[in-house]
């Protein structure tokens, strides 16, 4: 069985996320110790204890979704001598799991990705002043009929498509009143329904360049490996393993479309069998489900999970 280890994007973050893991496993309290240190603020008590609109800040809850993925890591490599390169051809993460991915795979360190998602949300949150964007998921909507509602509905303003997220669920990203034009073109041409999304800021469009210049210049100082095993990447939807490519995709990404049906259908064609989701919530695991039931999609984020996991591989 070949696998590729996945890692969630915003929005899966819950306040208590990695509570779990740090009360049952050494390992786990300090890496999000380690990732306090790097940022110099007590990100695992917001994290256990809220409050939950100050989580849900880019900011914070970029690092803090990184954080949960790589306890879950830590614990498995602590618990079940369980290496990356020995259990995955691949790694892949959404949006900010990208960072994820590349701190499981040693190309980041650990304190290193944790600042620069800091920085990452900053910067997101920045480009565009609060209330001037939004982003809404356009449900029952193939990519190229998003893409024309999203030219459409755009006039002089921004709207994109951001997330290929999987067969009938894009979301779209831009102007606030561009993106509730593109909602109105949707029901009206009779697609399932369009749910606007509880973000702060139009992520993944041509409003976010801005944080893309301040990636761009915090990346190009960044110390980054080779991974151990490829990245399937969210600008391309293939596996890399360079670098300086991998650097320039990270800022890319920022304004670019996260093609993740795309990124499934690429481990399905390069032999992956099994999908592990790392961290909060089980977002990536039921996209997957969604774009290929053939691909077995498992999500390891409780104690329980992790040790049911390690269980059925040792045995």
């Amino acid at each position: 069985m070949s696998n590729a280890v996945v890692f969630p994007g915003q929005g899966s973050q819950v306040v208590g996320m990695g509570r779990a893991l740090a009360d049952n496993f050494a390992e786990a309290r300090h890496l999000f110790q380690e990732i306090d240190d790097a940022l110099d603020q007590s990100l695992s008590r917001l994290m256990w204890e809220g409050p939950i609109d100050q989580l849900t800040l880019t900011e914070n809850a970029q690092p803090a979704l990184m954080a949960v993925s790589l306890a879950v890591m830590a614990v498995l490599r602590r618990q079940g001598a369980w290496r990356l390169v020995d259990h995955a051809a691949f790694v892949a993460g959404h949006s900010l799991g990208e960072y994820s991915a590349l701190v499981a795979a040693e190309s980041f360190t650990l304190g290193d990705a944790a600042r620069l998602l800091k920085l990452r949300g900053r910067a997101m949150q920045k480009a565009v002043p609060i209330g001037q964007g939004a982003m809404a998921a356009l449900l029952g909507v193939d990519i190229d009929e998003a893409r024309a509602i999203a030219a459409e509905a755009a006039g002089t303003e921004i709207c994109a498509v951001a997330n290929d997220n999987s067969p009938g669920q894009v979301v779209i990203s831009g102007h606030r009143d561009a993106v509730a034009r593109a909602m109105v073109l949707a029901a009206e041409r009779g697609f399932k329904r369009s749910v606007l999304l509880p973000v702060s800021a139009p992520f993944h469009c041509a409003l976010m360049r801005p944080a893309a210049e301040a990636m761009q210049a915090a990346l190009a100082i960044a110390d980054l490996k080779a991974p151990v095993v490829p990245l399937i990447g969210n600008v391309t939807a293939q596996p890399c393993n360079i670098p300086e490519t991998l650097r320039r995709q990270l800022v890319e990404q920022v304004t670019a479309t996260v093609r993740w049906r795309e990124s499934v259908q690429t481990m399905k064609e390069l032999g992956v069998t099994r999908v592990i989701e790392a961290g909060a919530g089980k977002v990536l695991a039921g996209l997957v489900k969604r774009t290929d039931k053939e691909i077995e999609a498992v999500s390891l984020q409780t104690p329980e999970e992790i040790d049911a996991y390690l269980s059925r591989e040792n045995a």
